[in-house]
């Protein structure tokens, strides 16, 4: 007797295939919507450039979202295929542990991307990431040395520089003179600059030699260059500027200058915690003895060549012609017959007649006579 045919139970539906749209219409009006991230706050999270920077990069119209142009504050998820020039980027969605690392910066190298003048940068000598970029926590000017913080994580570089945190900064300050009493509680009390009143937290004698006088300071502002500013409002001109503490991060003194040190994922949670930010929920990475001790060693970076963002790059079309419009190929194949070698005028060309004979070789009495 035949078994009746038995309908196979329903499976839940399976997850969209990559490229296609996930929205209720492929979907079904009954599948929940697909949780999305703004496209140029991940293509910046990849390490393109910056979120202003991809703004424009979308505005151009060389970004695509499934084969369509992109627009600016459109949303995507794992599911869309975003190209950048026709070249897929992978995007990432979940967030891992930001990166921290702590430059002693020496006096002569300036905190920009981007320099006209093309002066030695302290983004030139620092370590290639994957998947993100380097952010600088505050700016220290050209003549200025110490602390500075570098971290993959916008949110955390904003708890740090934004006003409203109010976050400390300590310098150790060598001065032309010596301030008197009551200088000193003048600079706690506040003196009007250009762009408005300004004060220390907190200033400390710390003794010197002859004319020159170390002072400890701390205040909670970053304004451009206020530190010397302050100073020079009594006559007294200073003559080096050192910041040793940027809110709960010190200046190790085991990191001289021109050296770095990355903090260790431990050291990162509790800055994460100091910060109010929530951690990542991923358990951290394993690492081995080997790699601990990596982690934790103070190394001197390498200056190396400095890399645009794609923004500064022609679009991939464009590269690929050549002037009259042709392929890279083709101009390749006609130049690389045209660049055959030829012999310069005048030069004699070695011939086999310029060798030597080859000498013969002498048989030994045992030999002679053999073939």
């Amino acid at each position: 007797m035949v078994r009746p045919f038995k309908k196979q139970p329903k499976t839940n539906q399976a997850a969209p295939r990559l490229g296609r749209s996930t929205n209720k219409a492929a979907l079904g009006s009954n599948a929940p919507a697909t949780p999305t991230q703004r496209l140029h706050k991940l293509l910046a999270m990849v390490g393109l450039g910056s979120r202003r920077d991809m703004e424009k990069l979308i505005e151009s119209g060389r970004v695509t979202v499934n084969g369509e142009v992109a627009i600016v504050g459109v949303g995507v998820s794992q599911y869309d295929v975003v190209r950048v020039d026709r070249r897929q980027v992978r995007l990432s969605f979940q967030a891992a542990l930001p990166q921290v690392l702590i430059y002693h910066k020496p006096e002569g190298e300036i905190v920009s991307a981007n320099d006209p003048e093309g002066r030695v940068s302290v983004f030139d000598k620092l370590p290639r990431i994957k998947d993100s970029k380097w952010i600088a926590i505050g700016r220290l000017d050209i003549n200025t040395s110490g602390l500075l913080v570098f971290t993959t994580s916008g949110e955390l570089a904003n708890h740090f520089m934004h006003p409203r945190y109010e976050v400390e900064r300590e310098y150790a300050v060598r001065v032309f003179g010596e301030l008197s009493e009551g200088q000193m509680l003048q600079l706690l009390q506040g003196i009007e600059l250009e762009d408005g009143p300004a004060a220390f937290d907190l200033i400390t004698p710390q003794g010197g030699e002859g004319a020159n006088h170390w002072y400890q300071v701390v205040l909670r502002e970053g304004r451009n260059r206020e530190v010397r500013r302050l100073f020079e409002a009594f006559q007294m001109p200073v003559s080096r500027l050192m910041r040793v503490r940027f809110g709960p991060i010190n200046l190790p003194p085991r990191v001289k200058r021109g050296q770095m040190l990355k903090l260790e994922p431990k050291e990162v949670l509790g800055l994460l915690e100091w910060a109010g930010l929530e951690a990542p929920k991923a358990p951290l990475p394993q690492l081995n003895q080997r790699e601990k001790d990596k982690a934790t060693t103070v190394f001197t970076p390498k200056q190396r060549k400095r890399r645009g963002t794609v923004l500064n790059n022609p679009p991939r079309d464009a590269a690929d012609k050549g002037e009259h419009g042709q392929n890279r190929g083709s101009t390749h194949k006609k130049t690389s017959v045209s660049s055959k070698r030829k012999p310069a005028k005048n030069r004699r060309i070695r011939q086999t007649s310029d060798l030597a004979a080859p000498k013969m070789q002498k048989k030994s009495d045992r030999n002679r006579n053999r073939g």
